[in-house]
Formats: structure tokens, sequence, C-alpha cells
């Protein structure tokens, strides 16, 4: 399954507050995402919460993109990225 990052804009900033609201919210993107074969799988937040960088598996641009607009959630871009373990280069 190819793996993409997926960058957002929040100029609002974003904001899931850390308590059972919050899984809520998260499990319904979960949920959602189900129904298109995507796992989220983590995403970064910068310090001001107004851009996330967040790791997905999906069988493609377009399936993750639908996820997002059932989501409500912005897309700035998709990259497909690969792992690249710096620890493999260990001698």
């Amino acid at each position: 399954m190819p793996r993409y990052l997926i960058e957002r804009s929040f100029p609002q900033g974003l904001n899931i507050p850390q308590n059972e609201e919050g899984a809520k919210v998260c499990g319904t993107v979960i949920a959602n995402n189900a129904e298109d074969g995507v796992t989220w799988v983590h995403s970064y937040v910068n310090p001001a919460k107004t851009k996330t960088f967040c790791i997905y598996d999906g069988a493609s641009p377009e399936a993750i993109r639908r996820v997002a607009t059932r989501n409500g959630l912005p897309v700035d871009s998709i990259t497909e990225v690969n792992v690249l373990n710096p620890y493999f280069y260990r001698a």
C-alpha cells in the first residue's frame, strides 16, 4: 500500500483537545478513512498549530482526497513517500 505525506493548513489553528471529545473526533476520522481503505498512521503539528504533516497509507491520492473531504479537512499537498531508515546504513 502506498504511503503519503499530506500537508494541511489551519489558519485559525487546529484544536483537538486531549480528552474524550478529542478521542471522538479522531475516532470519526479513522472510521471515515476506513470506508476507502485509508489508514491515518500519525501526524506532526507545528508549534502554532497552523500546519500539520500527516502520514497516511492509502490506495491513491484520490482516496486520500475523498476521505479528507468526508472529514472536512483541508489538503494543501499530497506527496507519495518511502521510509528512509538511517540505521540501515550502519557499518
